[in-house]
């Protein structure tokens, strides 16, 4: 039976989606074909397809009788996460071929990392890069030659790129591959007290980088649960992943061997054969609010308030920050998972993962397991269990049925705290969105005078000179995305929790983003109107006295309305940010976004 709440906030979609759910199916129903797409291709465009491919192959390919698997990865060095990827093309391709069917390498898409250009200006394209991924990925699709796809990608942008491109291609089936976790380094705690002791000045560089290289040391995942880690747990949400597949580490035998049997799912699951599973079916409103919930559950990172909006949208569903709200009221946090905790997800992997996490909201009604996976069976209920080899056969086996450790995976009856990790706040400042899971209770509502900055770097310069070792809210003005693109302000984490640490009430209002990692600073962040749409943030002055209130849900500026409503508001017209680092080729999305709310999207209209 699922929870009152939760099926109501699901009949609300349903019905809000229902013209442009409706023209979505029926756009992917009319490119449903009974056959190989190929077939419709001429002969000279046909011999282009499969020009590089074996003599075999060819034949398979022209013959219109086995299904050709596309295959689309974010690939490259420079991601932790992302490097194992380099060899699972060749293990999908034999796969593909020992279960009767042909792979083909569709195509890359870009993957940048927000660790690497965290307070750089080339994080200034970080959120656009997601929707430059979904226009690569249609592009890699676009070819017409494929029956099934399987996407390759992990962290921030990429899988929420991908999801967006996948579902403009819904006629066909589709597995996502995750790569799988590092194994743990330096525990994430000890991390943080030392980018806190360079912060002040403590320590230098070399100690900086060495705690840093312990933490971030070997392929995979970074191991704390910021938005790549809330990515893997929501695709298997969504019954994308493999059951109990997404915290498995990388270049491990049950790794390559999930891989294997992905493969063989997606040629499954074609329209040649009896059980077809197209994406844009598989992927309605349950299977979104179940990401969401989550999301909620996990104390997910904020910037899926932003990406989970887009991707649902481009399956013609539309969601809101108000149904975040609703079911953050009654999906209590039940991991506890750095930056919510101390343990990392590895820890969280061995207390029983998924499977664990799945089995307890289900249990109790908070996610819908109706819903269309990609799993032997249909539903949700096999992603109880866990994968295993046994004697080098890849099984699955019922998982633990509770917690292994209670104090990284609790229960619904006893959780961390009986509501979500994500709230929605609002007030004269607006709408926006606050992460509280890993917020000390006494640091929940924050009331303090105003230092009003335009750069994230004034405010680190603020610090350093010493103005700041006072009560204060940092209020950072024209981040959104149509000013400079809404880069992550994660920098600023090691300043103000000094500050907290002092002593101070410190907290961070801002119409920009923070990083899926930041934590025991409380925040309203994602604020909307944004300040290039003329928000109440433009007229907040040095001193002014705002109250946030995250438990609550409230922040407001509190000055007189009058008085507030006679001030000039201020107008950046600094154009800094739109230069340099490959920013001028962005003037367009910065024009055309959409608000923060709708999902901060660029290719179709939202509003």
């Amino acid at each position: 039976m699922v929870h009152p709440v939760l099926e109501a906030v699901t009949n609300d979609v349903i019905e809000r989606s229902k013209k442009t759910r409706d023209i979505y199916l029926a756009r992917i129903d009319e490119a449903i074909q009974k056959g190989p797409h190929r077939a419709v291709l001429g002969c000279g465009n046909l011999a282009h397809g499969f020009a590089a491919c074996s003599m075999s192959e060819k034949a398979d390919l022209a013959a219109d009788q086995k299904a050709n698997i596309a295959i689309i990865s974010s690939y490259n060095d420079m991601l932790s996460a992302h490097e194992p990827f380099k060899d699972f093309p060749a293990i999908i391709k034999k796969a593909a071929t020992e279960a009767g069917g042909v792979a083909q390498f569709a195509g890359g898409v870009p993957a940048m990392c927000d660790g690497i250009t965290q307070g750089q200006p080339g994080m200034e394209l970080s959120l656009f890069s997601r929707d430059v991924i979904a226009m690569a990925t249609a592009v890699g699709l676009s070819h017409n030659m494929f029956d099934a796809a399987m996407y390759l990608g992990v962290c921030d942008k990429i899988v929420p790129g991908l999801l967006i491109g996948a579902l403009s291609f819904g006629h066909l089936p589709a597995v996502f591959v995750p790569a799988g976790p590092m194994p743990s380094g330096l525990p994430n705690k000890e991390k943080v007290r030392i980018r806190q002791l360079y912060a002040e000045g403590k320590v230098g560089r070399d100690e900086l980088l060495k705690a840093e290289s312990e933490s971030y040391h070997s392929p995979g995942t970074c191991t704390f649960y910021g938005t790549a880690n809330s990515n893997q747990m929501m695709v298997e949400m969504m019954g994308l992943h493999l059951p109990g597949s997404s915290f498995i580490n990388p270049n491990t035998p049950l790794r390559d061997a999930l891989t294997k049997r992905a493969t063989e799912q997606a040629l499954k699951f074609t329209a040649l054969g009896d059980d077809y599973r197209p994406i844009g079916h598989m992927i309605d409103e349950k299977a979104i609010l179940n990401a969401l919930v989550g999301l909620l559950a996990t104390g997910g990172s904020t910037n899926h308030t932003i990406h989970l909006i887009a991707i649902a949208r481009a399956a013609g569903i539309i969601i809101n920050w108000d149904d975040f709200d609703r079911l953050s009221k009654i999906i209590p946090l039940v991991t506890r998972i750095y930056p919510n905790g101390t343990a990392d997800v590895n820890h969280f992997q061995a207390a029983g993962g998924m499977g664990v996490l799945i089995r307890e909201l289900s249990k109790h009604g908070l996610m819908h397991t109706d819903i269309i996976t990609i799993g032997d069976e249909k539903g949700m209920e096999q992603y109880t269990k866990e994968p295993t080899l046994k004697d080098g056969t890849l099984t699955w086996e019922e998982g633990p049925e509770a917690s292994l450790d209670t104090d990284v995976i609790g229960s619904v009856p006893a959780p961390f705290a009986t509501s979500g990790g994500l709230h929605l706040i609002k007030g004269n400042l607006g709408r926006g969105m606050s992460k509280i899971s890993a917020v000390d209770p006494k640091h929940q509502v924050v009331e303090a005078p105003a230092m009003v900055f335009d750069n994230q770097d004034h405010v680190v310069e603020a610090f350093k000179r010493g103005e700041m070792n006072k009560d204060v809210i940092v209020v950072l003005r024209f981040q959104g995305p149509k000013s400079n693109g809404m880069p992550e302000l994660h920098k600023l984490t090691p300043p103000l929790g000094v500050l907290q640490d002092k002593g101070f009430k410190v907290a961070l209002v801002t119409d920009g983003r923070m990083s899926g990692a930041s934590g025991k600073v409380p925040s309203a962040i994602h604020l909307c109107p944004e300040c290039a749409d003329g928000s109440i943030l433009t007229k907040v002055r040095d001193g002014d006295m705002i109250r946030l209130d995250t438990q609550r849900g409230e922040l407001n500026v509190l000055v007189d309305e009058e008085e507030l409503n006679s001030r000039m508001a201020c107008v950046l017209a600094n154009t800094e940010h739109h230069y340099g680092m490959g920013r001028e080729l962005f003037d367009s999305f910065r024009q055309g976004v959409s608000s923060a709310e709708t999902g901060a999207i660029n290719m179709f209209n939202v509003e």
